[in-house]
């Protein structure tokens, strides 16, 4: 939110300093308990008129405009898949806690619903899965045989974001498929090979036989964060080209724009549909788990593919009319 604005609000009410005191003088639960009563008396001013009205004006309270049982049925078949491919579905909460993307990831606090109670409404499943993977590390409950293995997670989650997005397609939430892989690094690229191969097999798998689409490729965008990305992901496309027979994939050396988001190897997922492409996955190595354990030996891979998306695709609903 623009600071003119926060300012200009303070100035009205006459208290320059109050979000100074709130964020600096206050304790988390004194803060928590000072916002439920000032909401709890904003809710009780409600009338059941007004409160129609706040809900027809609120983009971000309406249902979904998909079909819920034949998305449910997909949804079914696609957790199926993730376990077939050793990804274990979880179904997270709605909630995640307060600073869950904007801690570890360069995302703005203000493009999250920031709720009571010290949490945010889920805006990211791999942030949520990253800090519930770290969790399960740093209590030693390990997913597997030893602290080493390979930790992968799978869900279908709907997702809420504030920022608007204008184009067909894009609704204020959205649920979103996503798969994570984490472990650590025992040399020579080996687990980047084999995770982001595990990746792109299990997109492979979804895309060319489950929704048949008529071609499924792959970029490698290189990004900071590795001593060479080049020679990173030339290294990890030589071992996927490899192992799986057929398989399309463009290395980029330099993206045009540096996000600061992933590290070494960003990758897109590209489908072709009735002679359109369209980019549905996105995803790549990020070092959230190193920042939350504290230990740069971590290695965390993400996955994201839009799930209520593919079916407008599928369903010629974002063609122009």
């Amino acid at each position: 939110m623009s600071t003119t604005i926060i300012r200009k609000v303070l100035d009205r009410i006459g208290q320059p300093e109050l979000i100074h005191l709130l964020t600096q003088t206050l304790s988390g639960t004194e803060l928590n308990t000072l916002l439920l009563e000032v909401f709890r008396r904003r809710a009780s001013k409600l009338s059941a008129s007004q409160l129609l009205k706040h809900y027809h004006l609120n983009r971000f309270v309406k249902p979904a405009d998909l079909p819920v049982l034949e998305l449910k049925k997909t949804e079914l078949d696609i957790l199926n898949i993730f376990q077939e491919h050793a990804f274990e579905p979880i179904e997270l909460s709605p909630l995640a806690t307060l600073g869950t993307c904007s801690v570890v990831a360069p995302a703005d606090q203000n493009k999250i619903l920031s709720a009571l109670r010290g949490t945010e409404v889920l805006a990211d499943a791999t942030n949520a899965m990253a800090l519930h993977i770290s969790d399960l590390k740093k209590r030693k409950v390990w997913i597997g045989n030893s602290p080493s293995d390979k930790l992968r997670l799978g869900t279908i989650q709907r997702h809420v974001r504030t920022q608007s997005i204008s184009g067909k397609g894009f609704t204020p939430h959205f649920k979103i498929g996503c798969m994570v892989t984490s472990g650590t690094d025992t040399g020579n690229f080996n687990l980047e090979k084999e995770a982001l191969s595990e990746h792109m097999d299990l997109m492979r798998n979804l895309y060319e036989r489950y929704y048949r689409v008529e071609q499924v490729s792959f970029r490698f965008l290189c990004r900071s964060g590795y001593p060479d990305a080049l020679t990173l992901a030339n290294a990890v496309k030589e071992y996927i080209v490899k192992k799986q027979s057929g398989i399309k994939i463009e290395v980029v050396e330099m993206p045009e724009k540096e996000i600061g988001y992933y590290k070494g190897i960003q990758y897109k997922t590209d489908i072709k549909v009735r002679d359109q492409t369209f980019e549905i996955g996105d995803g790549g190595f990020v070092d959230w788990t190193q920042q939350l354990l504290q230990n740069k030996k971590e290695r965390y891979l993400i996955t994201g593919f839009g799930f209520e998306f593919m079916y407008r695709i599928m369903n010629g609903m974002l063609e122009e009319n």
